[in-house]
């Protein structure tokens, strides 16, 4: 079901986007907000979308959820055209943005990319941010991201849920891929959720929804494997950050996709931690087989091709 059909407030455009950038939620009365800005690759596009949803009006504030790559890669282009919008990040990494620590900012662990931005305030979880015609209410999200927040507007019980929470589960648990503990925490953020009891959500990847009974079941039932199996989310993560890339690259030389796997942290980390009985270029090969076995890639020839 489209957002239009689940009755957004009137204030709010949401805008799903392909799965490299994530969602957009703009604002287009009173303080006019983007919230969330897509990946670096579709800037221009992501820039285009919201002067297409302002008509006209000038942006006032650009707000990123978290700052994996795909949420504020086009916070840069939006603030070159809109130079008078404030930005304002989740807490817990407002000193990496002035420093533009990409080790702290994930860029380098993930192999992602991200222009540098400036950041103007940090939200705080527990007080009420202007968005639109409303006040929407910021909530710590941790688990996917430590330092995630997720925004609810209580009038019309809409959840804007970043990659917390999405109909068919939720983002890699990153901090896991670090040696922390993360997976009470995603089960504390979806217990969050519940009490919020919102009426339609706003996902940081996929469609609205309104089932939030359904979809908290699926994300406690996908949550309840990875506890069980830790090592299955691990193989998760490495299998979803080489999609990523292959979306970002569309095909690559096997020799290239096997260089970038060697020099991207978070796959050191994981074979580390998990994967260790194998040999690192062995395992590596095996990630490529599984995204062919699976469909989501295929050989032709020297190259790997995301499909």
């Amino acid at each position: 079901m489209s957002a239009s059909a689940l009755s957004l407030p009137a204030d709010l455009q949401f805008i799903e986007r392909g799965w490299l950038s994530a969602n957009n939620a703009v604002f287009v009365r009173g303080v006019t907000a983007v919230v969330d800005t897509g990946y670096c690759i579709h800037a221009e596009q992501t820039v285009h979308l919201v002067e297409a949803s302002l008509q006209g009006a000038p942006l006032q504030r650009i707000v990123n959820t978290h700052l994996h790559s795909d949420h504020c890669g086009g916070n840069a282009a939006l603030q070159q055209r809109w130079p008078q919008a404030r930005t304002s990040i989740a807490p817990g990494h407002a000193q990496a943005v002035i420093d533009w620590d990409e080790n702290q900012l994930s860029y380098r662990p993930t192999g992602q990319d991200c222009p540098r931005f400036q950041m103007d305030e940090v939200l705080q979880p527990g007080t009420y941010t202007p968005l639109g015609e409303q006040h929407w209410q910021c909530h710590a999200a941790p688990g996917h991201d430590p330092h995630s927040v997720i925004l609810f507007e209580p009038a019309s019980r809409t959840l804007i849920s970043a990659d917390a929470f999405w109909e068919n589960g939720f983002g890699v648990v990153f901090p896991e891929i670090e040696g922390t503990a993360a997976f009470d925490e995603v089960a504390a953020t979806l217990d969050v959720i519940e009490r919020l009891q919102p009426r339609l959500v706003l996902p940081g990847h996929g469609s609205a929804f309104s089932d939030v009974e359904t979809a908290l079941h699926t994300a406690r039932q996908r949550l309840e494997r990875f506890v069980q199996s830790p090592e299955r989310h691990a193989l998760y993560a490495a299998k979803v950050l080489l999609k990523y890339k292959l979306l970002e690259w569309q095909q690559m030389p096997l020799v290239q996709v096997q260089a970038w796997l060697a020099a991207t942290p978070y796959y050191g980390l994981l074979h580390q931690r998990y994967f260790a009985d194998q040999e690192l270029a062995q395992w590596h090969a095996s990630l490529v087989a599984d995204l062919e076995r699976s469909g989501a890639a295929r050989r032709e020839g020297a190259l790997l091709v995301n499909q």
